[in-house]
């Protein structure tokens, strides 16, 4: 049985953490707002079946302590969009090519299939005649060979234009060129869709050159915005992270004989490239190696969907566009979990919707996702189980801070050491007080 991930509608990246450490939810984007209700979710599940001895996703483990998830559960993970940083820069060939292929319904059954289009009901024919201003049908000049007609910016890119080999270790100069220019069968990519990541110190950054050599590919990005440059790094990144650590996060790993990985990551209809993303989420980690037990890098099924989110930007725009104004991202962020206690989480500028500066550091004043509440369900479910039935890792030495408790998930800590020495060297790190919270 695949489950879908917990929605989260993202905005923004808001700076203010140094602030308040642990309160704040300072990075609102969909991606990193679904996983935070996806560990919310896992943190119920656990509480079901350790302390309840309830039904559960999970199943006791075979050392103490320790729970694993069913064997005939899977996760998926759905965007509505690109995401943010390697996998949005796409390229764009000379003629305008914008169609969503169909959706395959039997794309889940099929593993040897581990890319490529989903078919939606009835969506066949209408993805091949759209000619509203998100999605165009795609105009081939006369004589244009078949090949190139498969390369299409909102679809299935078998056919389309070869990038760099990304090693996922050390990239050579070659490996960090920029898009390629020529497809099979001499059509130019004349133009990647540009995006607004900026790349991270000690990275070595785009050449900003005119047309498809603008962005170096396959490197750590910051989220994009105006003001302050953020810390934090883009979804493309994050995604990279969690298809080798897991989405559980390190605390949930004191509790669990195996990370949680999500089986495929589906894209809904928007600019789209099926190579991008492989380059992005798997491409920079394949070589990483000497990994702890249970640890890997996963072949994670990408599909695009021919979904579109009408409330996404590309969608919004299409209906007001001779409207006023200009479209701008505001400071919300909307989540749900299926969890009994408040399963809806809205968020304004990192706080609680409503949120005033004389409430900040109060309980209420606290996003039910923020770093500090995950940390106190954690301790709550801790709580709830006879330490004689702890792990190892909590039994054997008194914990206190977030910090200890992160830093005390060896294997964990492990994995993520090897990732960033080989692959993700640049990744920023939080100071060493940001997570010295109780």
């Amino acid at each position: 049985m695949e489950i879908p991930w917990k929605s989260g509608i993202f905005t923004s990246c808001f700076q203010l953490a140094d602030s308040f450490p642990g309160d704040i939810l300072n990075d609102s984007h969909a991606e990193v707002i679904a996983r935070r209700s996806f560990q919310r979710y896992l943190l119920h599940q656990l509480y079901l079946a350790a302390a309840l001895k309830e039904d559960s996703i999970f199943v006791p483990g075979t050392q103490r302590g320790l729970w694993k998830l069913r064997p005939d559960l899977s996760f998926v993970f759905f965007s509505s969009h690109t995401p943010c940083g390697d996998a949005s820069i796409i390229p764009m060939l000379e003629f305008e090519d914008q169609p969503c292929c169909p959706v395959r319904r039997d794309w889940s059954s099929k593993p040897s299939e581990a890319s490529g289009d989903l078919e939606a009901p009835e969506d066949t024919e209408r993805c091949e005649g759209l000619g509203s201003p998100v999605t165009k049908k795609m105009r081939l000049e006369p004589g244009t060979p078949d090949s190139v007609a498969q390369h299409q910016s909102f679809g299935h890119q078998e056919s389309g234009p070869v990038t760099p080999d990304v090693s996922g270790s050390h990239f050579t100069a070659q490996e960090q060129a920029p898009v390629t220019r020529m497809v099979p069968g001499g059509v130019k990519v004349v133009d990647v869709y540009r995006t607004g990541a900026k790349c991270v110190p000690g990275e070595a950054g785009d050449s900003r050159q005119p047309g498809a050599a603008y962005h170096q590919v396959g490197l750590l990005r910051v989220k994009p915005g105006r003001g302050d440059r953020t810390c934090s790094l883009s979804c493309s990144d994050k995604l990279a992270r969690w298809n080798v650590l897991g989405c559980q996060g390190a605390l949930l790993m004191h509790l669990l004989e195996e990370p949680v990985y999500v089986s495929a990551v589906v894209i809904g209809r928007c600019p789209y490239s099926q190579e991008a993303m492989h380059r992005a989420l798997t491409g920079r980690c394949r070589n990483v190696s000497a990994l702890p037990k249970g640890f890997g890098v996963q072949e994670v099924k990408i599909q695009q969907s021919g979904l579109l989110f009408e409330q996404g930007r590309s969608a919004v725009q299409a209906r007001r566009a001779d409207g006023p104004g200009r479209l701008a991202p505001c400071g919300a962020a909307i989540s749900w979990s299926a969890v009994p206690e408040q399963p809806l989480d809205v968020t304004a500028n990192g706080f609680p919707q409503g949120t005033t500066k004389k409430a900040i550091r109060c309980l209420q004043a606290r996003s039910r996702i923020s770093k500090v509440e995950l940390f106190r369900s954690f301790q709550k479910l801790l709580s709830s189980i006879s330490e004689d039935k702890w792990p190892d890792s909590l039994r054997l030495r008194k914990l206190e801070t977030y910090h200890e408790y992160k830093e005390a998930a060896s294997a964990y800590q492990e994995a993520w050491s090897a990732l960033r020495k080989q692959a993700f060297g640049s990744w920023i790190r939080n100071p060493p007080d940001y997570h010295q919270f109780k």
